[in-house]
């Protein structure tokens, strides 16, 4: 943990509310006993620096017995960004990975061409009552990067910086921020943060990225006067100095960017690709089933059934 001057919360206030290029309220989504907010991709935004998905999970609570089964699914042309506040799953994949996240830790997995994994509540989690809270996002990856060979990452948090200042406490999951850089290898500029505020402190967003977004989780912060609750992403014009106030109960908030993509990604169910018949290949050798004889197989310890092609 160390202190770090760019937060120390002296730092003037110039956002003002024009300052907020598109403000998004997530969809909810009902998964079958608990609910998923997505923020990305929106109607007026597709993306925030790579940042092409971002979904809250939770907070949810479940019955002894119950939990999360999501079942081997494909993607291509992204990296999905697991990170939990609260609970645990398992994630294993084609590569052979088998990795149990726990809170503040990070699941970075690299499709490229092409993975396959699946999310489970572990048997042991379910012999009692639990629950499960986090985030998950997919990154974009670049134009020249979108075919490299899958890989997994999995670092616990003690690996990832911690820094903090006056009524801030900020953990960096992904790319490099405020003097620092958490460990997971990204293809692009990009940042990527869970951060904690007291009420009334003051966060300063990285004025070095492109693009800079904010979601809000818990609490409120103030712009320019205005507040913004829980389930709020704000976007911010390229440049602008930022800094926001915590409310009377504090804050917790993701904070997110990085360099914008070259051009617009194709999005199709689990998909994302510059390129359509890239997608339109994807699609068809997931419905051909042919497991190790295409771009697709299926999780060594998890074969006994998949996510049928929409």
């Amino acid at each position: 943990m160390s202190w770090n001057p760019a937060l120390e919360p002296g730092c003037p206030d110039a956002a003002h509310l024009d300052s907020i290029e598109t403000l998004i309220i997530p969809r909810a989504h009902d998964l079958g006993g608990f609910e998923v907010r997505r923020a990305l991709p929106a109607p007026k935004r597709q993306m925030v620096g790579p940042f092409i998905f971002f979904d809250q999970a939770g907070p949810a609570e479940f019955l002894t017995g119950k939990g999360v089964d999501v079942r081997p699914h494909p993607h291509i042309g992204l990296a999905t960004v697991t990170y939990l506040f609260r609970g645990e799953f398992q994630h294993r994949d084609s590569l052979g990975s088998h990795q149990t996240i726990l809170p503040g830790a990070v699941n970075w997995m690299v499709a490229g061409r092409g993975v396959t994994h699946s999310e489970r509540t572990s048997i042991e989690t379910r012999q009692a009552p639990h629950s499960l809270y986090g985030i998950q996002t997919w990154v974009a990856l670049p134009e020249d990067r979108e075919e490299v060979a899958p890989s997994f990452e999995h670092h616990g948090k003690e690996a990832l910086p911690m820094i903090e200042a006056e009524g801030v406490r900020l953990r960096l999951i992904l790319g490099r921020a405020y003097g620092e850089a958490a460990p997971a290898s990204v293809f692009s500029e990009t940042f990527y943060a869970d951060v904690a505020l007291q009420p009334g402190a003051r966060f300063p967003l990285p004025d070095d990225h492109e693009d800079r977004g904010l979601y809000v989780l818990e609490g409120s912060i103030s712009i320019a006067g205005q507040t913004f609750e829980p389930g709020r992403m704000m976007v911010f014009r390229p440049g602008d100095p930022i800094t926001v106030a915590a409310g009377e109960a504090g804050a917790r908030l993701m904070a997110l960017g990085g360099a914008t993509m070259g051009k617009p990604r194709y999005i199709w169910w689990n998909f994302v690709s510059s390129s359509r018949e890239r997608i339109e290949a994807a699609k068809e050798d997931w419905r051909r089933g042919a497991w190790g004889n295409g771009l697709f197989d299926l999780p060594p310890d998890d074969r006994g059934e998949f996510i049928p092609l929409p």
